[in-house]
């Protein structure tokens, strides 16, 4: 039973698993190439993962997140045996794509999702938003309570309005210099 038109060649496919069992998935389908020499059908596996930054007890950590939970993209050629290997491996439940299928991932897709990968800087997952009460930890407003009027998730910064003899001044301050009240 053919698993895929003829001749579509070496492509990207996106397979679904359990969430939380992508690097599992991974590893798992990269010793199964080894082990059963599909090396010259099976080419990579990608768990795409892109940094960011989450403050943690008041300090920016970096962290690996996935960009798409519980799907892994892998780089192969589709036939009966490929498709049962990549199948067949714990803690998949399939391929995306029309009911036993596989469809491919396209080149403008394939292309979004290595650049969300490749971003060199990471970027600040911050719960802060516009409106939000924050009280400033440190620098020269120290204590001072205020109302965040601007939220730079890019740069990592918040705009916040403190009063200060009795006009409110704007303050740019990063992140991890503020806590919500």
């Amino acid at each position: 039973m053919a698993r895929q038109a003829a001749d579509t060649g070496r492509h990207w496919y996106v397979i679904h698993t359990y969430s939380g069992y992508e690097d599992a998935v991974k590893e798992a389908l990269m010793q199964r190439i080894e082990s059963l020499g599909m090396q010259d059908l099976i080419f990579d596996v990608v768990v795409p993962k892109e940094t960011q930054i989450v403050i943690k007890k008041g300090q920016p950590v970096t962290e690996e997140k996935r960009i798409f939970p519980g799907y892994v993209i892998v780089d192969m050629v589709v036939n009966d045996d490929s498709w049962y290997v990549v199948r067949n491996t714990p803690n998949v439940t399939g391929f995306v794509g029309a009911g036993t299928i596989p469809v491919p991932v396209s080149p403008d897709e394939w292309k979004v999702i290595k650049r969300h990968m490749g971003k060199a800087d990471p970027k600040f997952k911050i719960d802060f938003a516009v409106d939000d009460h924050v009280v400033v930890l440190e620098g020269p407003f120290a204590n001072y309570e205020g109302v965040i009027s601007v939220v730079d998730e890019d740069k990592g910064k918040v705009k916040v309005l403190i009063t200060i003899f009795g006009r409110e001044t704007p303050v740019e301050l990063d992140f991890t210099q503020v806590k919500k009240k």
